[in-house]
């Protein structure tokens, strides 16, 4: 019996999909169909259940066959500065104070309206082939990384970045004064949401932090912000503020349900209790949190308390890639082989299934677009995908999220759709030129060696 049925046999349909395995509702459950097919009218999920059922009277519908693949939800970056890919390689081998000592000069002589633009297409090619349907971005210049993104049929959530001076060199009055402009212009709609980014609790004010909540007031946006990632920062803001960073956020009135905070490596249990009470979510970044040194954030107490927990990239400058794929991969092993919080190495940690469901539902769940995406259920939109698991690297497959969370990588992703409308298919982007926006990014790489 198929999953629920929101359109007839001989009801207008724009795609099926049938792939040999389709991970259907919560992605943590690990309901694997075999020989499955999911039916999609108007960019949504309208029917789902074994093929020889949900083909019955479909004879005629172009139908996408995927043998040896396993179909799944798109992917979600929570915590992600797409245009740094042109800074790439520029501040490897630092901790997280000398990375910044690097690349915020080299921002602050470096950005442009098309040069954002350029360096955001390219890494939306970089998401959508790594099966990424939807990220969020903390960047500058956020018209132009949305023409960037929308060019490749990404799903981008952004908005302003907001820190005073900063590489756009603007005032904190003409910062907010966009903040609240921003929200005005782009409220809140299905899969939308308006974000708006306080860099961190150690680069914005407490005056300045309250100033935002008075802006936002009780509209709905998301508050993404960088958040005890370091220990130094921690120290940094107790010596100025009084207060750890959580609690000058808390005291500004921004830690809420719609507060997203990027890193929380080093949160104590008091305030992996209050992330969890309130109901904010955490953007787990593990590769980006290795490679700076910053440590391993406390994300089995964070998911034992209740909170909610997705996984990010973070930027391409200082964890070099936006392959959520391997991010995935990289959770689930680091947090069985390490300690972190209150937990010490575990086999058991974090499986396969829960990995996926990091990358996936509780991302969406993480942006707060939970009841649109990141589960195959009827009624969601289409964002899809589609991993080949064929290749003499993954095969035989026992276990295919088994074989997708520890086997596969990005080269193995065959086909993707962004609520129905594909953006990937046979391993290529559909809108745009690979090797074009390779060659622009390439160029950028070089204009800013000069400059």
């Amino acid at each position: 019996m198929a999953d629920g049925t929101g359109a007839a046999p001989g009801d207008a349909v724009d795609l099926v999909v049938r792939a040999d395995w389709v991970v259907v509702g919560d992605p943590g459950e690990g309901r694997v169909l075999d020989d499955a097919a999911v039916v999609v009218a108007d960019g949504h999920i309208v029917e789902v259940g074994p093929a020889q059922e949900v083909l019955v009277g479909r004879e005629d519908v172009p139908t996408t066959r995927l043998e040896r693949h396993v179909l799944v939800p798109g992917l979600v970056n929570t915590h992600a500065h797409l245009a740094m890919n042109m800074l790439r390689g520029s501040a490897s081998d630092r901790n997280l104070a000398d990375f910044l000592a690097v690349v915020m000069p080299l921002e602050a002589r470096s950005l442009t309206p098309d040069r954002v633009e350029r360096a955001t297409q390219a890494a939306a090619v970089e998401l959508v082939r790594s099966g990424v349907t939807t990220s969020i971005d903390m960047y500058f210049l956020v018209e132009s990384g949305l023409r960037g993104a929308e060019s490749v049929g990404l799903r981008l959530l952004t908005g302003p970045t907001l820190i005073e001076g900063g590489p756009t060199t603007s005032t904190w009055d003409q910062v907010i004064t966009a903040a609240g402009e921003w929200l005005d212009e782009r409220p809140s709609s299905g899969t939308w949401r308006p974000v708006l980014g306080p860099h961190g609790t150690y680069t914005v004010s407490p005056t300045q932090l309250a100033e935002l909540a008075e802006v936002i007031g009780g509209r709905d946006c998301i508050l993404q912000i960088h958040l005890s990632e370091t220990e130094a920062e921690n120290e940094v803001v107790l010596e100025r503020h009084g207060g750890r960073p959580l609690d000058v956020l808390e005291d500004a009135g921004l830690l809420s349900a719609n507060t997203l905070l990027a890193h929380g490596v080093h949160l104590d249990p008091a305030e992996i209790d209050r992330i969890a009470r309130v109901g904010a979510a955490v953007a787990h970044c593990p590769v980006s949190n290795l490679k700076l040194a910053s440590g391993v954030a406390p994300v089995r107490d964070l998911l034992a308390a209740g909170a909610t927990v997705g996984l990010g990239t973070d930027g391409q400058a200082s964890s070099d890639d936006l392959d959520v794929l391997n991010v995935m991969r990289v959770a689930a092993l680091v947090h069985k082989g390490t300690s972190s919080g209150s937990c010490g190495p575990d086999a058991t940690a974090l499986p396969a299934r829960q990995a996926l469901r990091m990358a996936t539902l509780s991302g969406a769940e993480a942006l707060g677009i939970g009841a649109h995406t990141g589960s195959i259920d009827v009624g969601k939109v289409a964002d899809l995908t589609a991993v080949d698991l064929s290749s003499p690297w993954i095969e035989p497959v026992r276990d295919p999220v088994g074989s997708l969370a520890y086997s596969a990588s990005r080269h193995d992703v065959a086909a993707v759709w962004v609520a129905g409308r594909p953006v990937v298919s046979s391993g290529r982007c559909v809108s745009v030129d690979e090797r074009d926006v390779a060659l622009s990014l390439r160029r950028l790489g070089e204009e800013l060696r000069q400059s």
